[in-house]
């Protein structure tokens, strides 16, 4: 690309959220910008915002504008698409962007909590591939007393109709009385895989909610609404699938 044509990086850097034009000269003088693989030192450099694959500090940034991000949290009762031919709630009825968006996987129409929306193909395909093995935490209500070796228990894993399934982590997250809140991180996404595993174990889920995808929280995000992700939130998820 000549002195003439593309952007120049800071420009390109700034617009997509990194921080001041200052502040991202300061990023490429230091070596912490990649523009396809290399290292770029110059200020003057021009790329194509499109085309190019840039990294920051190791974390890929997206340039290209028409990308979209976004998480939202699914109320119960609400099926996991953007339309439903049985005429039932759908996410549609949450989403108020123009841009047509897929849902990154599902959750199921009784279970709430965070799913992720983008009109990024690749991305969403990494996401939601086995291979990668991304993972999700829960939080579901059971009712107890639970024995002290469940956590072990599940992280050893149990053999469910479909094969083996277990956590990664397990806690308990809080407890009154018999009613007993629990955390559970598993990387993978069969059907209805949370409820099938603590069942197996004598726990049959009476509530649940997805709090975690990967490197992005639900946080404070209440049913029905949704925000954008930052560009660091972006940048993470693309880490997470090797991107």
């Amino acid at each position: 690309m000549t002195d003439n044509e593309g952007v120049r990086l800071q420009k390109v850097l700034a617009e997509a959220g990194i921080g001041s034009r200052r502040h991202c000269e300061e990023l490429i003088g230091e070596g912490r910008v990649t523009v396809d693989g290399k290292k770029v030192f110059r200020f003057g450099e021009r790329v194509d915002p499109r085309r190019a694959v840039i990294h920051v500090d190791g974390k890929r940034v997206e340039t290209r504008a028409e990308m979209r991000y976004y998480a939202i949290n699914k109320p119960r009762g609400v099926v996991s698409t953007m339309a439903d031919e049985r005429g039932r709630k759908s996410l549609a009825e949450y989403v108020d962007v123009p841009e047509r968006l897929f849902h990154v996987g599902r959750l199921d129409t009784d279970t709430e909590g965070l799913i992720l929306l983008t009109n990024d193909g690749e991305l969403s395909h990494r996401l939601t591939h086995p291979s990668f093995g991304v993972a999700k935490t829960y939080l579901a209500e059971i009712h107890g007393p639970i024995p002290r070796d469940l956590g072990k228990r599940l992280r050893a894993g149990v053999t469910l109709d479909d094969g083996p399934a277990k956590a990664d982590r397990f806690r308990v997250f809080d407890q009154v009385g018999r009613r007993v809140l629990v955390e559970i991180t598993l990387h993978e996404g069969r059907k209805h895989i949370v409820r099938r595993l603590l069942k197996e174990v004598g726990f049959p889920v009476q509530q649940l909610a997805r709090i975690e995808f990967g490197p992005i929280r639900l946080g404070s995000l209440k049913p029905g609404t949704m925000r954008a992700l930052t560009v660091h939130e972006v940048g993470d998820l693309y880490k997470a699938v090797g991107l």
